[in-house]
């Protein structure tokens, strides 16, 4: 029996990638798993039941189940009892998916996995590889299933793959406007063509350098809730201000929206005798057409929305700076004297006296923070240039207000030197912006308002929606569950880090880590007889790791502050908020937090500017000591960068750079670098990893003992680019049997070298003894084999398995990527697909039963009779028990 299925609560990607293999598979039966979704089962109850044939799950006969072909998963969890089959003796397995790689996913005898949006796009792409021809109706369920899991194209998951199937399944025929009812939307087709309508007539006005959006509409009857209209708009078109004058039965309303401080609309609609707060307002417009409560609106805006005030007014004179060779002593002495906290850092041209006039250039600043921290590391000898931060901007004498708070509320650039004529004039500080806000209330930022009265540049952000569109019904209500445990136990419990990072990125991520504001440990255990499954608990991190019922798997810490006792130490901790806590974490996209506890279930909360760094792409450090404390984190910067195709910002290089010219990679044995190493080596493809590696010149503390001729050349490459091959190649094959790339790619890059510096470099990270071991021994026969083939090649296929057969798959692997001829390819991959699997279909009981005697000549027997089989000496058992017979004599007495 074949059976098609898809997981739990299934939704329309899952039904047509069921009814696309139904295609693949004629003979299939189709079943859900368990129930579907309300618009899926509308879809099956009013069309498809009389045209596909769904079996109901109590009809089928799990233990019959012969070939299973799951779609849209790949997770045991999520097919519910069909996992049952997964049992079943010799059953085949066939997976057809779309996400990324989890814990629990499984291994199937046939995989067809395609990173995209949706795996109906999979489908498509096969469908057009074969010439499988599919109707108009098939196309247009097929398109429903690409559109309802890509957002209608617009998710960060979606990929070219899914616009190019989208646009074959259009010209197969499907139908958008069947498509359009069933994909979910907050407004009702009336309302959506009001919106359409009311975009029409948008017009933009640029006061004070301030894009003010004016939309008109006459309808003839009432519309109720006309202000989800004006919000729809604003999100889809992303404007800061919009005001809608809408006439209604013979009357004009004033709908206004503001997110930014510089437009307070309350002030605005109270021109109309209206009201409402500096974000939203509303205002019946009497005694007037609509063309003049339009013009009366335009004078408005020119009347509320004033110039900015420019920085001259808010500089703090005369600037104290230091040139960037003082040292980090000399800076805090400056510091101190002054009364300050932080300073800009100069080109070494500057005059001796800071008080005067400063004509070099500036090119970073320094805080008090850091010196201290540097201080602490005994670095105070080091000059400011090495420690400062560099990515700074410079704002001439007249700057708006906006170019000020952009850099000091949202990049968080605590001082801002302001530059004429390339000399610094003076700086403006948190303080003197602040003190600027406060004496004119209308400017403050949102942050600083009362929610009800003034609009606030949120640092929290709500995210309800993505949480429902990018997670499991199970995994929400596990954050929702951790959420109340903490509440009962008055802590606030937060998920952070990657997890937070890739639910904002729309990928899957399911490392759960939480930090909790109280007792991590004491909520561990909480939560455990809450949920079941156990947890181990490390006091000294005031950490603990739960294992829930199910295998997954939650890493749960105390919020903490980390201090380092000396440079590349282990951490030391104490306890501390939320945001201290994210502040400790390696890069700015991993500082964000995800609230947990019921009133703000699902709320973000970003000190950090981390959204904006997500956004563009950037791996920024969160302070300036970050790789001085944890070198280990360059080789997690690298490994973002390349995986995520992301960016190292231009300060985090330079630090990046700073850290390797203080040697600081040969501060003691830290495991957390190999650690990070082997991380980079499992990546799917770490070639580009390596060579940034190089760039940063890393090689040398990695590879000391290489150091006098390794270099990434072509050579180098060639080993690495061979090695990945080998590796894909191998994955390709659907084995069940395990490979560990990390140990592939190590070996290839060791493969100029001789076991020694292979053995050092085990002994430098202190790998485990029978890795380090392992290592050693695939190595030393991985080699002495290639020079034995390159001298001759085996007689037969016996002798090539003799030679071949002490090889584990990793060393195989690695004997592949050093061949250089292909001759030698060919005979390593016909040992692993098919030699290697070669057999006697005697066992030692046939040869019991043939009257031989148990012992040690069993082995040599069974050892003969591969050979033969190897060498196609013989065929069957009858074969094989006239070998036996003829070869070996029976013992007398037998």
């Amino acid at each position: 029996m074949q059976v098609i299925t898809t997981h739990l609560n299934a939704d329309f990607d899952g039904l047509a990638s069921m009814i696309a293999a139904r295609k693949l598979y004629p003979d299939a039966l189709m079943c859900f798993p368990g129930s579907q979704e309300k618009n899926l089962r509308q879809l099956i109850s009013d069309t498809l039941q009389d045209r596909y044939n769904f079996v109901r799950l109590k009809d089928i006969e799990l233990d019959t189940v012969t070939t299973l072909i799951v779609v849209d998963t790949r997770q045991k969890s999520r097919i519910g009892v069909f996992a049952e089959c997964l049992d079943n003796p010799g059953l085949s397995l066939h997976i057809y998916d779309h996400h990324p790689d989890t814990t629990d996913c499984m291994n199937g005898d046939k995989e067809f996995i395609i990173e995209a949006g949706a795996t109906t796009t999979l489908f498509c792409r096969i469908f057009q590889e074969q010439e499988i021809p599919v109707s108009k109706d098939e196309a247009t369920l097929l398109a429903l299933g690409i559109y309802e899991d890509t957002g209608s194209l617009s998710h960060l998951s979606t990929r070219p793959a899914d616009l190019t199937a989208a646009a074959w399944l259009l010209e197969k025929g499907a139908q958008l406007e069947i498509i359009s009812q069933f994909l979910s939307s907050d407004l009702t087709s009336h309302q959506v063509f009001l919106l359409h309508a009311l975009t029409k007539t948008a017009q933009s006005y640029q006061i004070s350098g301030i894009r003010n959006v004016v939309a008109t509409l006459t309808l003839q009857h009432y519309e109720d809730d006309f202000s989800l209209i004006v919000r729809r708009f604003m999100v889809m078109e992303n404007l800061d201000t919009l005001f809608a004058l809408v006439c209604m039965e013979g009357r004009i309303y004033l709908i206004a929206r503001s997110r930014i401080p510089e437009v307070n609309v309350g002030q605005i609609a109270r021109d109309f005798n209206g009201g409402g707060h500096a974000t939203a307002a509303a205002a019946t417009v009497r005694d007037m057409t609509l063309i003049e409560a339009q013009e009366h609106l335009i004078r408005s805006l020119h009347k509320h929305i004033e110039p900015q005030a420019i920085a001259k007014e808010m500089l703090s004179q005369p600037a104290i700076s230091i040139p960037e060779d003082t040292t980090i002593l000399e800076a805090n002495n400056v510091l101190t004297r002054y009364n300050i906290t932080a300073l800009p850092v100069l080109t070494s041209k500057a005059p001796g006296n800071s008080q005067l006039p400063a004509i070099a250039r500036v090119v970073g600043m320094i805080s008090r923070r850091v010196i201290e921290k540097a201080i602490h590391h005994n670095l105070g000898s080091f000059p400011v240039s090495d420690y400062m931060t560099s990515d700074i901007e410079v704002l001439p004498l007249s700057a708006t207000l906006a170019d000020i708070e952009e850099l000091i509320i949202e990049r968080k650039q605590r001082l801002i030197p302001i530059v004429q004529d390339n000399i610094l004039k003076g700086v403006i500080t948190r303080t003197d912006l602040l003190n600027r806000l406060i004496n004119d209330p209308a400017h403050l930022p949102r942050n600083l308002h009362h929610e009800n009265d003034q609009p606030t540049r949120k640092k929290t952000k709500n995210l309800l929606q993505v949480i429902g569109e990018c997670l499991s019904r199970d995994l929400v209500i596990l954050l929702k569950t951790i959420g109340e445990v903490a509440e009962e136990a008055g802590y606030t419990a937060y998920a952070v880090g990657g997890f937070v990072r890739d639910l904002l990125l729309k990928q899957q991520n399911l490392d759960l880590d939480i930090v909790v504001e109280g007792d991590g440990i004491v909520f561990a255990g909480k939560l455990v007889q809450k949920l079941g499954g156990r947890v181990k608990a490390h006091d000294r991190f005031l950490t603990a790791n739960i294992i829930l019922p199910d295998g997954f798997k939650i890493d749960v810490a105390t919020a903490r502050l980390e201090y380092y006792e000396y440079p590349a130490a282990l951490p030391t901790v104490e306890l501390s908020s939320i945001k201290l806590d994210l502040y400790r974490r390696d890069f700015t996209i991993n500082g964000m937090a995800l609230q947990l506890n019921p009133e703000k279930f699902g709320t973000l909360l970003d000190f950090f500017n981390s959204q904006n760094d997500l956004k563009d792409g950037q791996i920024k450090v969160l302070h300036n000591l970050s790789f001085v404390e944890d070198p280990s984190r360059i080789f997690r910067a690298v490994r973002f960068e390349k995986r995520m195709d992301f960016k190292i910002a231009k300060h985090t290089a330079r630090l990046i750079q700073g850290a390797v010219k203080m040697n600081l990679f040969d501060k003691g044995d830290d495991p957390r670098f190999f650690s990070e190493l082997k991380l980079i080596f499992c990546e799917e493809n770490p070639l580009p990893a390596i060579k940034r590696l190089a760039d940063f010149n890393l090689f040398q503390f990695l590879w000391p003992d290489l150091k006098p001729h390794l270099k990434v050349d072509r050579r180098f490459m060639h080993n690495l680019t061979q090695a990945q091959r080998a590796i894909a190649w191998f994955r390709l094959l659907f084995l069940e049997k395990e490979i560990f790339p990390w140990r592939i790619y190590l070996l290839a890059i060791m493969g100029r070298s001789k076991p020694a510096v292979l053995d050092n470099f085990c002994k430098r990270f202190q790998l485990p003894p029978k890795t380090h071991k392992d290592l050693l021994e695939q190595k030393v026969l991985a080699d002495e084999i290639a020079n034995q083939l390159y001298g001759r090649q085996p007689k037969n296929n016996s002798a090539l398995c003799r030679l071949l057969s002490p090889l584990s798959n990793d060393g195989l692997l690695y004997l592949m990527a050093i061949a250089r001829k292909n001759e030698i390819k060919k005979l390593i991959s016909l040992y692993v697909t098919t030699l290697g699997n070669v057999h006697p279909l005697l066992t030692g009981k046939d040869l019991k039963d043939m009257g031989y005697v148990p012992g040690k000549q069993f082995k040599k027997m069974l050892t003969a009779l591969q050979d033969a089989k190897l060498d196609g000496k013989v065929q069957n058992r009858e074969d094989e028990r006239n070998f036996i017979t003829k070869n070996f004599t029976l013992t007398p007495g037998s």
